[in-house]
């Protein structure tokens, strides 16, 4: 079983209200083999919703809010999901600061992107998920 971004899924939560399909996962999810998940609305963000970039260990909003907390909060739940359904794997929306594996974009709400992994794809990783973006399958 698989874990995965609901947004890939073609479910409408991302912070600008739309979606990326990606026709694998929608098929993995079909074949009861995946879970859809978004973390940032585990965490109690609304969609659609300001965009939000890591900075450090913090995440703020594109208008300098804090929602560190929100992404803390979904990446558990999320990580509740994964563990009930005995996910050993998650594929996960690149560069998002929840789902980003292996490069993320750098807070400065530029498009730059440098290495390292969202918050949600952090926690997964520190309890042996292993994780990869729609980027590589």
């Amino acid at each position: 079983m698989k874990i995965v971004s609901a947004c890939l899924a073609g479910v409408s939560c991302r912070w600008d209200g739309k979606y990326k399909t990606n026709e694998l996962i929608v098929k993995l999810i079909s074949e009861g083999k995946a879970i859809p998940v978004c973390p940032e609305q585990l965490g109690g963000l609304t969609t659609p919703r300001m965009p939000a970039e890591q900075r450090g260990n913090k995440v703020f909003t594109k208008d300098g809010r804090e929602v560190t907390k929100n992404f803390v909060k979904g990446a558990e739940e999320g990580f509740k999901i994964a563990k009930l359904c005995n996910c050993k794997e998650a594929i996960l929306k690149a560069k998002s600061p929840s789902c980003g594996c292996g490069k993320i974009y750098d807070g400065t709400f530029t498009g730059n992107i440098i290495s390292g992994d969202g918050v949600f794809t952090k926690l997964l990783k520190q309890n042996g998920i292993k994780v990869t973006t729609e980027d590589y399958i």
